[in-house]
């Protein structure tokens, strides 16, 4: 194993995967949204693009056999196990904006994943593309979350479908870095109301 490390719930965590290694996100407790986002190590322009991953696969929700598509439509990951089965793309990453807006008002001081994002952005410097800015946020993954479309369109937080000790597992197709914000979000149903911590582990293929 080259690496195994537990993220504690709302910290962020920020690693580059060199192509062909295969990285593994265990929910350690169950029912913990982990959010990701995914970059080419070497160009931080070069993305993880929902849009195109969705039009790539014909489908909204993420499991085994997904390939993660880039903005210049490059496959950075695929998706190659999935004990928890469906993974979602859409719901974006909560913010002190969006808590404000969606809960209360007075939700507006709680972390929240945007602002680990940021954290884990302005401590990158030494990565094979150089420093990751805060402009290079983008829409991200939110792994073991359940965010069920609405036939009318519309989306809506529920309860997760994970389970402790359920992961999904991909392996990179290239170089990338990826970024991960253990969700600290106390208002909606996507960690029970309880944020847990996260396991993850890096290995090469001949491990």
């Amino acid at each position: 194993m080259k690496y195994d490390s537990i993220i504690p719930a709302g910290e962020p965590w920020i690693c580059e995967i060199l192509g062909g290694q295969y990285l593994r996100i265990v929910d350690v407790e169950g029912n913990q949204a982990a959010d990701t986002l995914f970059y080419n190590a070497h160009d931080y322009e070069d993305r993880y693009s929902a849009q195109d991953t969705i039009r790539s696969q014909a489908n909204i929700y993420l499991t085994t056999g997904t390939r993660l598509m880039s903005s210049k439509g490059n496959v950075l990951l695929t998706i190659v196990a999935d004990t928890c089965g469906r993974h979602d793309t859409l719901g974006g990453a909560c913010s002190m904006e969006s808590n404000m807006v969606r809960y209360a008002i007075e939700k507006r001081y709680m972390h929240a994943c945007r602002q680990s994002f940021v954290k884990a952005a302005l401590a990158w410097s030494h990565g094979l593309g150089g420093a990751l800015e805060k402009r290079d946020i983008t829409h991200n993954i939110n792994f073991f979350m359940n965010v069920p479309v609405t036939p009318e369109g519309g989306l809506r937080f529920e309860d997760g479908l994970s389970g402790p000790g359920k992961y999904v597992e991909m392996r990179a197709e290239i170089d990338v870095l990826a970024v991960i914000s253990n969700c600290p979000q106390l208002n909606n149903p996507c960690n029970a109301y309880n944020p847990t911590p996260i396991r993850v582990l890096i290995w090469d293929p001949t491990d």
